[in-house]
């Protein structure tokens, strides 16, 4: 049996069991298990994943340079990262209240009491004096309260720290997808370039047969229609490659400018088939990095209300102070000048108006919906893992048939030209020939280009990429 199968049932009853004033009712909000498998096994080894930077199982030395440079400068990372140290600051804020809170203060006071202010009349009274004192005001935590709250600014910093990672995920992905989509066009730059190439030598057949008297004009402008339809298509790819470049670029943190230079030469597509070691269903638990923040964000509620429940306990603390007061400066110091206090007090609110009840049902109820989304995490990470595997598989088998069909038109059309020089067929067929050629040598580019970002997808929904969970 999985030691992780049973996990958020188990979370559910040792919170219900810390904290039974908000026992958590399950039936029909939580998973009782996780599946065991995949409901996909083909192309997929059970065992974990021996190294979590993914992308470098592509040998493409330029896209991990390019993660690299996204793991510095992007700003959706900076972002994150300046959370943590929010969520830091909170932490140490927490902590402070374990000390003493001192202050200093110094003055000079001066003073005239109206002598008429009073019956009989009196002299008025002139007075003035230095004064200087440190007050210490201390609380003990007794009953835990500042102990409580210190556990949730702990976890809460657990919280950033797996948003951090899971937004580390999602840049690695965007940039693989982002850099497999450059080359997908510039793939189809190179089809259309060199397939012109050939239509142009087909314009240039019909034009001398045309010439020689064997055919009509009409091929020759069937033949022109075909080779600058694929012309024509050349400065839309253009188009989308830098777009490519540009959208690379934002995710990278840098102008294009930047990065066109190593980007702009062609390059193949990586190899799309890999042999994936997705580990089991129950792992997900902890590589999945917004699993990982749906639980500590189950825990610092948790703490929340454990913060809410000792609101209803008396606070012990002890204030004290010492000072010196005197007429004359240089007797500020003199023993007769000094003064001191200490006083212990325990405060108990006995009654808020129901505010502190009204404050620990709201924490009880934050704690039983974040519950309620670790749970819906689990289940939606699963699914996604399944859907990727699926559509993985399919994109595999998608290429293999596409890749069936390219050899027959290859053989198609060869056959079409070498009939049309013989005259013993029309030209029409040379014509759909050349296009069946071009669109499906397209396909297959898609079709590898969708295995890649099914491949990267898959990847992603694993929770790879990031190991400082």
């Amino acid at each position: 049996m999985n030691s992780f199968k049973n996990v958020p049932t188990i979370l559910t009853l040792f919170l219900a069991g810390m904290f039974p004033m908000f026992a958590y009712d399950k039936a029909g909000s939580s998973i009782d298990e996780i599946p065991e498998t995949w409901s996909y096994t083909e192309y997929f080894e059970p065992s974990s994943p021996a190294d979590d930077q993914w992308w470098k199982l592509f040998n493409d030395d330029l896209l991990d340079s390019l993660i690299a440079v996204g793991q510095e400068n992007n700003f959706d990372l900076k972002m994150a990262a300046r959370r943590i140290e929010i969520a830091r600051a909170g932490l140490m804020s927490a902590r402070s209240s374990y000390f003493p809170q001192a202050s200093l203060s110094a003055g000079w006071n001066k003073s005239r009491t109206s002598g008429l202010a009073s019956k009989p009349a009196t002299p008025s009274i002139n007075s003035s004096f230095f004064s200087g004192d440190i007050s210490v005001s201390w609380e003990i935590d007794l009953f835990g309260k500042i102990t409580s709250a210190v556990r949730e600014q702990k976890k809460l910093v657990g919280v950033s720290r797996a948003e951090y990672a899971g937004t580390m995920v999602s840049v690695a992905a965007e940039i693989a997808k982002e850099y497999f989509q450059l080359r997908v066009w510039q793939a189809e730059l190179q089809v259309a370039k060199e397939h012109s190439a050939r239509q142009d030598k087909i314009v240039k057949i019909a034009e001398a047969r045309y010439e020689s008297g064997l055919n009509s004009k009409l091929d020759v402008t069937q033949a022109k229609e075909v080779y600058y339809s694929t012309i024509a298509s050349v400065p839309g790819l253009e188009n989308s490659i830098s777009t490519a470049i540009n959208s690379i670029a934002v995710l990278l943190g840098v102008y294009p400018d930047e990065i066109a230079p190593r980007l702009a030469p062609f390059k193949k597509l990586p190899d799309y088939i890999q042999l994936v070691h997705a580990g089991i269903p129950a792992e997900l638990l902890r590589r999945r990095p917004d699993i990982v923040q749906a639980e500590m964000s189950v825990a610092a509620n948790a703490a929340a209300v454990g913060v809410a429940k000792k609101e209803f306990l008396p606070t012990l603390s002890i204030d004290g102070s010492i000072g010196t007061q005197a007429h004359r400066l240089d007797d500020l110091f003199h023993n007769n000048s000094f003064t001191y206090s200490v006083a212990p007090r325990l405060t108990w609110t006995i009654f808020s108006g129901f505010n502190r009840r009204a404050n620990a049902i709201s924490a009880g109820e934050t704690l039983k919906m974040s519950v309620d989304n670790y749970n819906m995490t689990v289940l939606n990470a699963v699914n996604e893992v399944n859907n990727a595997m699926s559509s993985y598989v399919a994109s595999l088998k998608n290429v293999d048939i596409i890749k069936e069909l390219i050899s027959y038109d290859n053989e198609s059309y060869n056959l079409s030209v070498d009939l049309y020089k013989q005259d013993l067929t029309a030209f029409s067929n040379v014509v759909d020939a050349q296009l069946n050629v071009l669109e499906n040598a397209n396909s297959l580019i898609v079709a590898e280009g969708n295995a890649l970002s099914s491949l990267v997808t898959l990847y992603q929904a694993l929770g790879g990429g990031w190991d400082g969970l």
